[in-house]
């Protein structure tokens, strides 16, 4: 890995051996399917960490004083298969570590990858898509298939969480699986849904993946397949909070930096929010 970046993740300085958290980035949109760009989101997520103040307030806690390393970008190939390789070969060697992997992204394509070298229990992800395609655009890798593939390397246990685009084919699929649409979303308050989703899961270790589309694309506009009715921000946190301490592997893709920066904002955001909920959780454990 080496950086493509002249900044790197605010308040991400400790040095790899010494780091709780690594971070780094995938610049890669190889399957994009209708706006390319977000091989230009860890640089845009990295800027836009630069604007907030490093102490959390919610949990009182300064993140300058967490461990947290960014270990720049991989520099990807340009096969799908090729680049989810690379990807799981880099959080091999961060679990390995012992350390907790946060991937900034690049197309959802590159997930698959990080879920096989961290090996979950639960599969969490918020996204606008199913990804549960078998194959798209000539290869199995397209980043609408991501959670097909996830499923496929043998993780079960699937919660999905914000969709509102698929074929009839991949929603028949879904119902075997756990998923909340928008729509129920609405209808039910995220808070109510949080609460299911972290009793589903319990304690059992969970890779999260957000999907920026998540969000309502009237609120977060740069994103490379764009759905309106979605998700908020704050939807996006809640959920976060509440599962970050049995998030063993946790990524923010999709990012396309085509509008006026506000989506690599959210993503920044949650990104140290993600952190400092687990950090905190992490050091009140160990207090016991």
């Amino acid at each position: 890995m080496h950086s493509l970046s002249p900044r790197h993740f605010a308040d991400a300085d400790a040095p790899y051996d010494a780091a709780r958290y690594v971070l780094f980035g995938v610049p890669y949109d190889g399957t994009t399917s209708y706006r390319s760009g977000t091989r230009g989101g860890p640089a845009a997520i990295r800027e836009a960490s630069l604007n907030f103040e490093s102490y959390l307030v919610d949990y009182d806690l300064d993140l300058a004083d967490v461990p947290v390393c960014d270990a720049g970008d991989i520099e990807p190939f340009s096969l799908p298969d090729a680049v989810v390789a690379q990807v799981e070969d880099v959080v091999r060697d961060i679990c390995r570590g012992g350390k907790v992997p946060v991937m900034i992204g690049g197309e959802h394509s590159i997930t698959p990858g990080a879920v096989r070298a961290v090996a979950p229990e639960w599969y969490v992800v918020c996204d606008a898509h199913l990804d549960l395609r078998p194959e798209f655009g000539g290869t199995r890798d397209n980043h609408a298939c991501a959670c097909r593939r996830v499923y496929d390397a043998g993780v079960r246990n699937i919660v999905i969480i914000g969709a509102r685009s698929g074929t009839r084919e991949e929603y028949a699929f879904a119902q075997d699986l756990h998923l909340y649409t928008a729509d129920e979303v609405r209808k039910r308050g995220m808070s109510t849904v949080v609460r299911e989703v972290a009793g589903i899961v319990g304690n059992a270790r969970t890779y999260l993946s957000i999907d920026a589309d998540a969000v309502d694309c009237c609120a977060t506009p740069g994103l490379g397949t764009p759905e309106p009715f979605g998700l908020s921000p704050s939807d996006l946190r809640d959920l976060v909070r509440a599962l970050a301490p049995t998030v063993v592997g946790f990524d923010y893709v999709e990012v396309c930096p085509c509008d006026a920066g506000q989506t690599a904002a959210v993503a920044a955001r949650i990104i140290r929010d993600f952190i400092g909920c687990h950090f905190r959780h992490g050091r009140e454990e160990s207090l016991l």
